[in-house]
């Protein structure tokens, strides 16, 4: 074995978890710094107190078209890893290299299709998304940019998937490491030292992700990858493909309604708080995206484990990760629940120091994330029915908190509160408080049941 994979199989499930876990986190977290960088400069662009804080409002609402291009990422990627490794676990390596080359053409397809949209597009989207007339000309200059590096984005998110799903951790870690340390150095200067301002932020990071996706494609069609990438798996072939993208629609809908969600946040808030409370809603995405992205890189190094161990039909390993799993996401989950309430000042000033956006942001912020500390169960379970293969549970999920609860909830709560602004945000605890309960109810049941039928067909069964 590669002396960089790691042995799905056997050993200890909490220590195996937490050495596939650690650096999917620092992946997670580092990938933050992709877009957080842009903003933390862009927000302190001179005068803060005016060009700043637009054009932070700017780039924040390019974020919906950033997620869009995140979750086509997800369709592809984070249903065809789970399946990859599904086939792994079953002994079928060709299976799996069938999957990740047709990935791979339909990442490509995918990312010169959305191009030209976003080129074509770019404004009358971003007026959709909430900018206003005076934070348009900011919002398109980073967006025309940012949208050509399109296809790196894909490469980058959809293919490190696969390296991640063998328990090549430590270099899918090493993928975001390089770009994003690579745009924390460009970003300084694009941005003040050649005078390039917002345009300057797009620049630096479609470079980066160049630099990282060429980092992606080597590994893979190198010696070291377990799944090759190769020629002959590239032609599409609905039965390899399709399965994959049924269960990737789960993840793409989580994160595509992200850009659905923030139309919705953004105009309601812009009606009822104006161009201040749409940048608090910016500094909220921000915090919410802190708040996911280690939980996602926590799931990221449970799902090989769950998903060898599912296809190599062992219940008990699939249960003792799942434990792990759940305990790792709650106790992060309250932690970082604890300190935004506790500190919520002093996170809203990451972003800008601009006094009526930090005065406006604080307290909202204690208000949007008020269950963040249940979230944690949400994801797990949610999660886990991915990595076991289980799409229509995954998808309704999905569903169910993004589009069900949330999208009604930001036009309905107004109607009962004086506070029209405090109730479009208060719409995203209530939404994740039901989708809480609606889910470890369904995993309860379902998880038992898949259990119980893998046992009967286990070895020792």
């Amino acid at each position: 074995m590669n002396r960089n994979s790691v042995d799905l199989g056997s050993g200890k499930v909490g220590k195996l978890l937490f050495s596939l876990a650690l650096p999917t986190i620092t992946s997670q977290v580092v990938n933050m710094l992709y877009n957080l960088v842009d903003r933390v400069y862009i927000g302190h662009m001179r005068p803060v107190d005016t060009v700043g804080a637009l054009a932070l409002t700017g780039v924040g609402v390019c974020l919906p078209v950033i997620m869009i291009i995140s979750a086509f990422a997800a369709l592809v990627a984070m249903g065809g890893a789970p399946r990859a490794s599904i086939a792994e676990g079953r002994g079928d390596l060709e299976a799996s290299q069938r999957i990740m080359g047709n990935s791979f053409t339909l990442l490509a397809g995918i990312s010169i299709l959305l191009t030209a949209v976003f080129q074509l597009f770019a404004e009358p989207l971003l007026l959709t998304f909430g900018a206003s007339e005076n934070t348009i000309g900011y919002a398109v200059d980073y967006m025309r940019i940012y949208s050509l590096g399109t296809l790196f984005v894909q490469m980058t998110l959809g293919m490190n998937a696969y390296i991640t799903a063998q328990g090549f951790t430590t270099v899918s870690m090493k993928t975001v490491l390089i770009g994003a340390g690579l745009n924390t150095v460009l970003d300084p200067i694009f941005i003040f030292g050649l005078g390039m301002g917002v345009r300057g932020a797009a620049l630096a990071t479609i470079l980066s992700q160049a630099v990282s996706a060429a980092w992606v494609l080597r590994f893979l069609t190198g010696p070291d990858s377990k799944w090759r990438l190769r020629r002959e798996n590239l032609r599409p072939v609905p039965r390899v493909f399709l399965p994959s993208l049924a269960l990737g629609l789960s993840p793409f809908i989580m994160q595509s309604t992200e850009s659905l969600i923030a139309v919705c946040f953004n105009s309601s808030l812009l009606k009822y708080g104006g161009d201040v409370a749409v940048g608090a809603m910016t500094v909220l995405t921000s915090m919410m995206q802190f708040a996911m992205m280690p939980l996602q890189g926590l799931t990221q190094g449970a799902q090989p484990i769950i998903s060898y161990n599912y296809g190599a039909r062992n219940p008990r390993r699939v249960k003792d990760a799942f434990k792990c799993l759940l305990k790792a996401c709650v106790t992060y989950s309250v932690v970082l629940w604890l300190l935004v309430q506790a500190f919520p000042r002093a996170f809203v000033m990451i972003f800008n120091n601009d006094s009526t956006l930090v005065n406006y942001a604080a307290w909202a912020l204690r208000i949007y994330m008020g269950t963040t500390c249940l979230f944690g169960i949400q994801i797990a379970c949610q999660q886990t029915f991915i990595a076991l293969g289980n799409a229509k549970t995954s998808l309704f999920l999905a569903v169910l908190r993004k589009i069900i609860l949330l999208i009604p909830l930001i036009y309905i709560l107004p109607n009962f509160f004086a506070d029209k602004a405090f109730a479009v945000f208060l719409a995203e605890p209530v939404a994740d408080f039901l989708a809480v309960l609606t889910t470890a109810s369904m995993f309860t049941v379902q998880f038992k049941r898949s259990m119980r039928e893998l046992e009967k067909h286990s070895p020792g069964g």
